[in-house]
């Protein structure tokens, strides 16, 4: 990593974070559990496994980085806390392909935050490549809108402009380790859903489920994701997110056969040729 320059190091961690997310969904649904033990265990289980990890590291250090975020850390927990939650009560609620169009309106949430908050302008290839990615979300939306419910839609769109204040309050405190403060936003994750949660128990499938998904598609995303826009702009970070628009709803097709529609299908491939083709032009500069 010693010898990548800031756009490769945020790319890649943004690009391995969204790979590691994309079962995400389909664990969701293949938890027999109801949706705040769902929360609880998704609040609960990163908690530890990061706050271990980050102890083991930093030491005592982890409480003086948590400390020192200062308002940058506040402004974090909250919204990570909130898309935390609203991300699975969305999934339960409506249909994966429209959860993750609607978290697909991020990179634009997050370059008119940036442009404002930050005065960072993203260039005329973000610009684009955001536009064409958005119209290509809305293509697939129109057609998924009938299949969901409008509450579960709303939250997803939640979810799209909490990362965008989470990405861009990240990258306004470029010189701050956020990690602890999302690992803080877990806790408050889990606390919240023991207001409403019906069971602890896991059982059969569950108990290997619900711990794999926890860390491999929460877990270790949520630090990689908490560092990218140390790196590179906010926009940028979640326009990889839209990879899991067409990633997501895939994996549910081919597991529970829950089929996404030719609209999904061609819009992703769009979204798809966008990012890859945006990331190597970035790349190839840098």
């Amino acid at each position: 990593m010693k010898n990548l320059t800031d756009q490769q190091k945020g790319s890649l961690l943004a690009f391995v974070a969204v790979m590691f997310i994309t079962p995400d969904t389909l664990f969701i649904r293949l938890a027999n559990v109801d949706t705040w033990s769902l929360v609880f265990y998704r609040g609960m289980i990163p908690f530890f496994t990061v706050l271990i990890g980050m102890l083991i590291i930093y030491k005592y250090d982890f409480f003086k980085m948590l400390f020192t975020s200062g308002h940058h850390g506040l402004i974090y927990i909250v919204t990570f806390s909130i898309t935390n939650i609203a991300f699975v009560v969305s999934i339960q609620n409506t249909n994966v392909a429209n959860t993750l169009v609607m978290i697909a309106m991020a990179p634009m949430l997050s370059a008119i935050l940036g442009a404002f908050f930050l005065k960072e302008m993203p260039d005329g290839k973000t610009w684009v490549a955001i536009g064409i990615t958005f119209i290509a979300a809305v293509y697939i939306f129109y057609d998924s809108l009938q299949l969901g419910s409008i509450f579960g839609d709303l939250l997803g769109l939640l979810c799209a402009l909490g990362l965008a204040v989470g990405a861009v309050t990240i990258r306004s405190a470029k010189n701050k380790n956020l990690v602890p403060a999302a690992v803080v936003g877990k806790l408050v994750v889990a606390i919240f859903a023991m207001f409403f949660i019906e069971t602890y128990a896991l059982l059969d499938g569950d108990l290997l489920i619900v711990p794999l998904m926890c860390v491999m598609c929460v877990a270790i995303p949520f630090v990689l994701v908490t560092i990218a826009p140390r790196f590179i702009p906010a926009e940028e970070v979640n326009l990889f997110f839209l990879l899991e628009t067409i990633i997501g709803p895939f994996w549910v097709w081919m597991v529970i056969k829950e089929q996404p529609s030719l609209e999904t299908i061609q819009g992703g491939i769009i979204i798809i040729l966008t990012i890859a083709t945006h990331s190597f032009l970035k790349l190839k500069k840098s």
